[in-house]
């Protein structure tokens, strides 16, 4: 499937411009995912071809350039009715349990190249799966948590950025349970998983959470230590 955008092309210094604007946006805001998918895509560039060349080189990877599965309600609509200790089905009660919608995510609008373009919107689109499968809530602290896995992984500025941004707004509670439980955790997660950009996700709905989990490496975020603000 391609991807249906009205991309828009910048010179160098109209990207840098959306960057500055897009990230002070964010720290100002970082409910507002569409500046926060501004950011990505205009600092980006580099860790998106990186991730290209290493899809190109998977056989899973490949087949999801290929294909180009797009994560939206009409495809992935079937996971709700699968086997509840599918992988498939725990993103269904992640998703249902919040009252997410697959077809949330802002296009991608920055992007030089369709497949560079299709690469950043696959990054964005199999975020929910990534929750799902390292066990993560969607609180402040669960979010930063997950980008330091996402850094790990793809090396995306705008995710060293979200860090930096979310744990400024932390209370001293919540910034010593992040720094003592959850960063070295996920910097852990991050470098021993797979390369987690190369799975065709929906290709594995119907299999067992666990096993998915022990054949890609992941390790879910354990309780911490104490509860949560």
């Amino acid at each position: 499937m391609i991807v249906e955008v009205a991309r828009i092309r910048l010179n160098l210094w109209q990207k840098a411009a959306v960057a500055v604007g897009s990230a002070v946006g964010a720290l100002l805001d970082p409910r507002r995912a569409d500046l926060i998918a501004a950011l990505g895509e205009t600092t980006g560039k580099p860790a998106f071809e990186s991730v290209l060349e290493r899809m190109k080189r998977s056989p899973e990877g490949r087949a999801v350039l290929l294909e180009r599965p797009r994560v939206i309600s009409a495809k992935v609509g079937h996971a709700w009715d699968l086997p509840p200790n599918t992988f498939g089905a725990a993103y269904a009660r992640f998703m249902g349990s919040r009252n997410f919608s697959p077809d949330d995510r802002p296009p991608v609008r920055f992007m030089d190249t369709d497949e560079l373009a299709y690469v950043a919107m696959r990054a964005r689109e199999v975020h929910d799966f990534w929750h799902t499968l390292f066990d993560l809530p969607t609180n402040l602290i669960g979010e930063s948590a997950l980008k330091v896995i996402e850094f790990k992984q793809m090396y995306l500025p705008m995710c060293l950025l979200s860090v930096i941004g979310g744990t400024a707004r932390f209370n001293e509670k919540q910034r010593t349970l992040f720094f003592q439980h959850y960063f070295p955790w996920a910097v852990r997660a991050g470098t021993q998983s797979t390369d987690l950009m190369c799975l065709y996700y929906e290709k594995h709905f119907d299999e067992d959470l666990d096993d998915v989990r022990r054949k890609w490496g992941i390790v879910p975020a354990s309780a911490p230590p104490q509860t949560e603000c």
